[in-house]
């Protein structure tokens, strides 16, 4: 045997050793991970998903989890309860919540209690929300708080940002925190200016480099700016054109945001400040020596709860509180909704309940940003069809809009969609209203919507329903993932 063959037959052996190594060595990292996927608190759904991924395709899958999968971080649970700050209430204290099953759920689950003497303005436009966005960055005299989860180069995002840089210069301490995914390319030319001002900007957990385990995936999606620590515009609007501006635009979504001033807006930067120190590593005392004894005085009679949900905290105070909510209703539930993709509780809640005679109604756009997420929906909506609950479609354009009201008792709104990412994934932030006055009047928002709704109709055609099933089927195994 000469020395070629020799030669081509070692690196044959060795080559296969390697990849005989290397096999071995993925099936026990696939092994470890797979017990480290059931032993986290996830939708079974999506503990499917992720055991397909890396059973069928393990050279996808495995790599795809140590990615994207990590849905509790207890780093960031502990480090994030250490910088949270406990916001004193001598003049306005939290509401009891014995004989409230849904307030005392939240609690139960992590949430703080509620609190009154807050005031709340509904902004049901992107006009609205623009305006008074504008305004209280103007009228701010100390400091101006503000996340969101997209912030772009257009016409509203750059002049939000001018503002900003303009009250910077003034002294006013401006912190504007970033999505490091849904900002990646604006937060640098954008924000130079700002920064230069005078102002901070945080990139809130990037992924080059990879800050922490699963920080690809775990992604802030709260939006919301806290004035002088005592006042807060939240809800579901990002700062570009198609959510809002200073004149209509055509092309705009249909979103909902509120003004909240009082006890409830101090909470709000009570996790302003947690998500500033953990995504900066600053230290929390600085910007708790800038708060007011004043922030929890009274400015109005709304009873309200903040809850914050996310990796960053130990349970799921968010959907907890959306369970009991059905699970309480008496007369009906309402949910509007970019996305629909429920897990099997929270389903089951619905269905049950309208096939016990209760008024179900979920509103969802005719045709969303996400056609995957319209696949995946088709499953659940045919669920609660049959259950007799009704289904409206908004039909002109993208609704953006998210919220829930339970008989006319209590409504949430906030940044969190009706699916599993926010649910189970994301950063969120949430808003329980308890007072009748600010119920009714979110449901009044909500029944101008639905005059504008339609019908959700038959299915298609037998060739685009077979069609359309393969897609549905594909999009609900991938939904958990997204």
């Amino acid at each position: 045997m000469n020395a070629d063959i020799r030669e081509s037959l070692g690196r044959l052996f060795a080559n296969a050793y390697a990849a005989h190594l290397f096999a071995i060595a993925g099936f026990i990292l696939a092994f470890f991970l797979v017990a480290r996927l059931m032993s986290e608190k996830r939708a079974p759904a999506n503990t499917f998903a992720w055991l397909l991924m890396m059973i069928l395709v393990p050279y996808v899958g495995v790599p795809l989890y140590l990615i994207l999968g990590g849905r509790k971080l207890s780093r960031v649970v502990k480090r994030k309860t250490q910088l949270r700050p406990t916001l004193p209430f001598a003049a306005v204290p939290p509401v009891a919540t014995e004989g409230r099953p849904v307030a005392h759920a939240l609690t139960s689950a992590g949430a703080t209690a509620p609190v009154s003497g807050n005031r709340l303005r509904l902004l049901t436009t992107g006009e609205d929300e623009f305006a008074a966005l504008e305004q209280h960055i103007r009228d701010a005299k100390h400091t101006i708080h503000l996340t969101t989860f997209i912030l772009k180069m257009d016409d509203s995002g750059r002049r939000i940002v001018g503002l900003l840089e303009e009250r910077a210069r003034q002294g006013v301490k401006v912190r504007v925190l970033l999505d490091a995914i849904g900002c990646l390319f604006s937060s640098t030319a954008l924000m130079g200016p700002l920064r230069r001002a005078g102002g901070e900007v945080g990139r809130f957990m990037p992924v080059i480099p990879f800050s922490s385990s699963g920080s690809a995936n775990l992604r802030i999606h709260r939006k919301m700016a806290v004035f002088d620590h005592a006042t807060a515009i939240m809800g579901g609007r990002n700062i570009a054109r198609e959510y809002m501006g200073p004149s209509p635009y055509k092309k705009r979504w249909l979103d909902f945001g509120v003004v909240i001033e009082g006890p409830a807006a101090a909470l709000l930067n009570d996790v302003f400040i947690a998500d500033w120190c953990f995504a900066t590593r600053q230290k929390p005392e600085k910007l708790l020596s800038e708060i007011s004894p004043d922030v929890s005085a009274a400015r109005g009679e709304s009873e309200l709860q903040v809850v914050a949900s996310g990796p960053d905290v130990p349970g799921d105070p968010l959907y907890e509180g959306i369970v009991a909510m059905i699970q309480e209703a008496e007369k009906s539930v309402w949910i509007v909704t970019p996305y629909f993709i429920p897990d099997e509780v929270l389903l089951r809640s619905l269905v049950v309940k309208a096939r016990a005679g209760r008024e179900v109604t979920l509103v969802v756009p005719a045709h969303s940003n996400h056609p995957i997420t319209d696949f995946a929906r088709r499953y659940y909506i045919r669920e609660l069809k049959k259950s007799g609950a009704r289904v409206l479609l908004y039909p002109d354009g993208m609704l953006h809009a998210k919220a829930i009201i339970m008989d006319e008792r209590i409504a949430l709104f906030g940044s969190a969609n009706f699916d599993l990412r926010s649910l189970f994934v994301n950063f969120e932030i949430g808003v329980f209203a308890y007072s009748r006055p600010d119920v009714m009047a979110i449901k009044g928002w909500a029944l101008e919507l639905i005059k504008r709704c339609k019908e959700q109709g038959p299915e298609r055609s037998r060739r685009r329903r077979i069609l359309g099933n393969v897609a549905e089927d594909i999009s609900r195994l991938m939904a958990p993932l997204l």
